[in-house]
C-alpha cells in the first residue's frame, strides 16, 4: 500500500470516528432534555391527579398512560449508555479508568429497569412498588453519582478535560448526598420530607445530574469535531 493510500485510508477512519463520536455526544444531550420535556409534559396533563411536588417523576408510571413514563425510562436509559460509551472513547484511558464510564451505564440499566418495574396504583388511587422499582432507582442514583466521582478522576489525567474535572467531583458528590436525602427523608412513606419527596429529587436529576451530562455531552461534542 502506496503512503498516499495508506493516508486516505487513516483519514476515513478518523472521519468515521469523529461522525461516530459525534452522535454518542449528541446522545449525552438529548437523553436529559427528552426526559425533562417528556415527564414534564405528562405533569401539566395530570394536574389534578399528580403532584410534581410530593411524588416523584416515577409516579407517572402509576395511573391512566402509565406507558408513556415506562417508554420515557426506556429511551433515557439508551441514550444515557451510549453517552457513557462517548465518554469512555473520548477520554484519554487510564488505569481502572472504564469504572466511571461503566457506572454512568449502569446508572441508563437503572432507568430501563424502572419500565420494566413501574409503580402502580391501588383501588384506592395510592402508588405503590409492586417490587423492584425500588432497585432500579437506586441503581439509576447511585450508578450516576459514583460515576461522575471516578469519572473525575480519569478527566484529571487527561489535558483536555482537567478544566471540569472539579465540577464533576463537585456534582458526583452532591448527587451521592442527595442520593442520601432521598433514600432516608424523603422517599420512604414514613420520612420526615416525604410530603417533599418530589420536589427534592427534581433538585438532585434537573439541578445537579443533567446539567453535568449535558456540559460533558457539549465537551465530547466539541472534541469529536475538532
Amino acid at each position: 500500500m502506496t503512503d498516499h493510500a495508506l493516508h486516505t485510508q487513516c483519514r476515513v477512519h478518523d472521519d468515521a470516528d469523529r461522525r461516530w463520536d459525534r452522535a454518542l455526544a449528541w446522545c449525552g444531550i438529548a437523553g436529559p432534555v427528552m426526559f425533562t420535556v417528556g415527564f414534564l409534559g405528562q405533569e401539566l396533563v395530570r394536574t389534578e391527579e399528580y403532584s410534581p411536588i410530593a411524588e416523584p417523576v416515577s409516579a407517572l408510571e402509576a395511573g391512566p398512560n402509565g406507558w408513556l413514563q415506562q417508554v420515557n425510562f426506556v429511551l433515557f436509559g439508551v441514550l444515557t449508555i451510549a453517552f457513557a460509551l462517548g465518554l469512555h472513547r473520548g477520554i484519554r484511558p487510564a488505569s481502572r479508568g472504564f469504572a466511571g464510564p461503566a457506572l454512568l451505564a449502569v446508572s441508563g440499566v437503572g432507568a430501563m429497569l424502572a419500565a420494566v418495574f413501574p409503580l402502580r396504583e391501588d383501588a384506592a388511587g395510592v402508588t405503590y412498588d409492586p417490587g423492584g422499582h425500588f432497585v432500579s432507582g437506586v441503581t439509576f442514583f447511585l450508578g450516576s453519582a459514583v460515576g461522575l466521582v471516578l469519572l473525575s478522576r480519569r478527566m484529571s489525567a487527561d489535558s483536555r478535560w482537567r478544566g471540569l474535572a472539579g465540577y464533576t467531583l463537585a456534582c458526583g458528590l452532591a448527587a451521592v448526598a442527595g442520593f442520601v436525602v432521598l433514600g432516608g427523608l424523603a422517599i420512604p412513606d414514613d420520612a420526615p420530607l416525604h410530603d417533599w419527596a418530589g420536589l427534592a429529587q427534581r433538585v438532585v436529576v434537573l439541578g445537579v445530574l443533567f446539567p453535568c451530562r449535558v456540559l460533558l455531552s457539549v465537551q465530547l461534542l466539541r472534541l469529536a469535531r475538532g
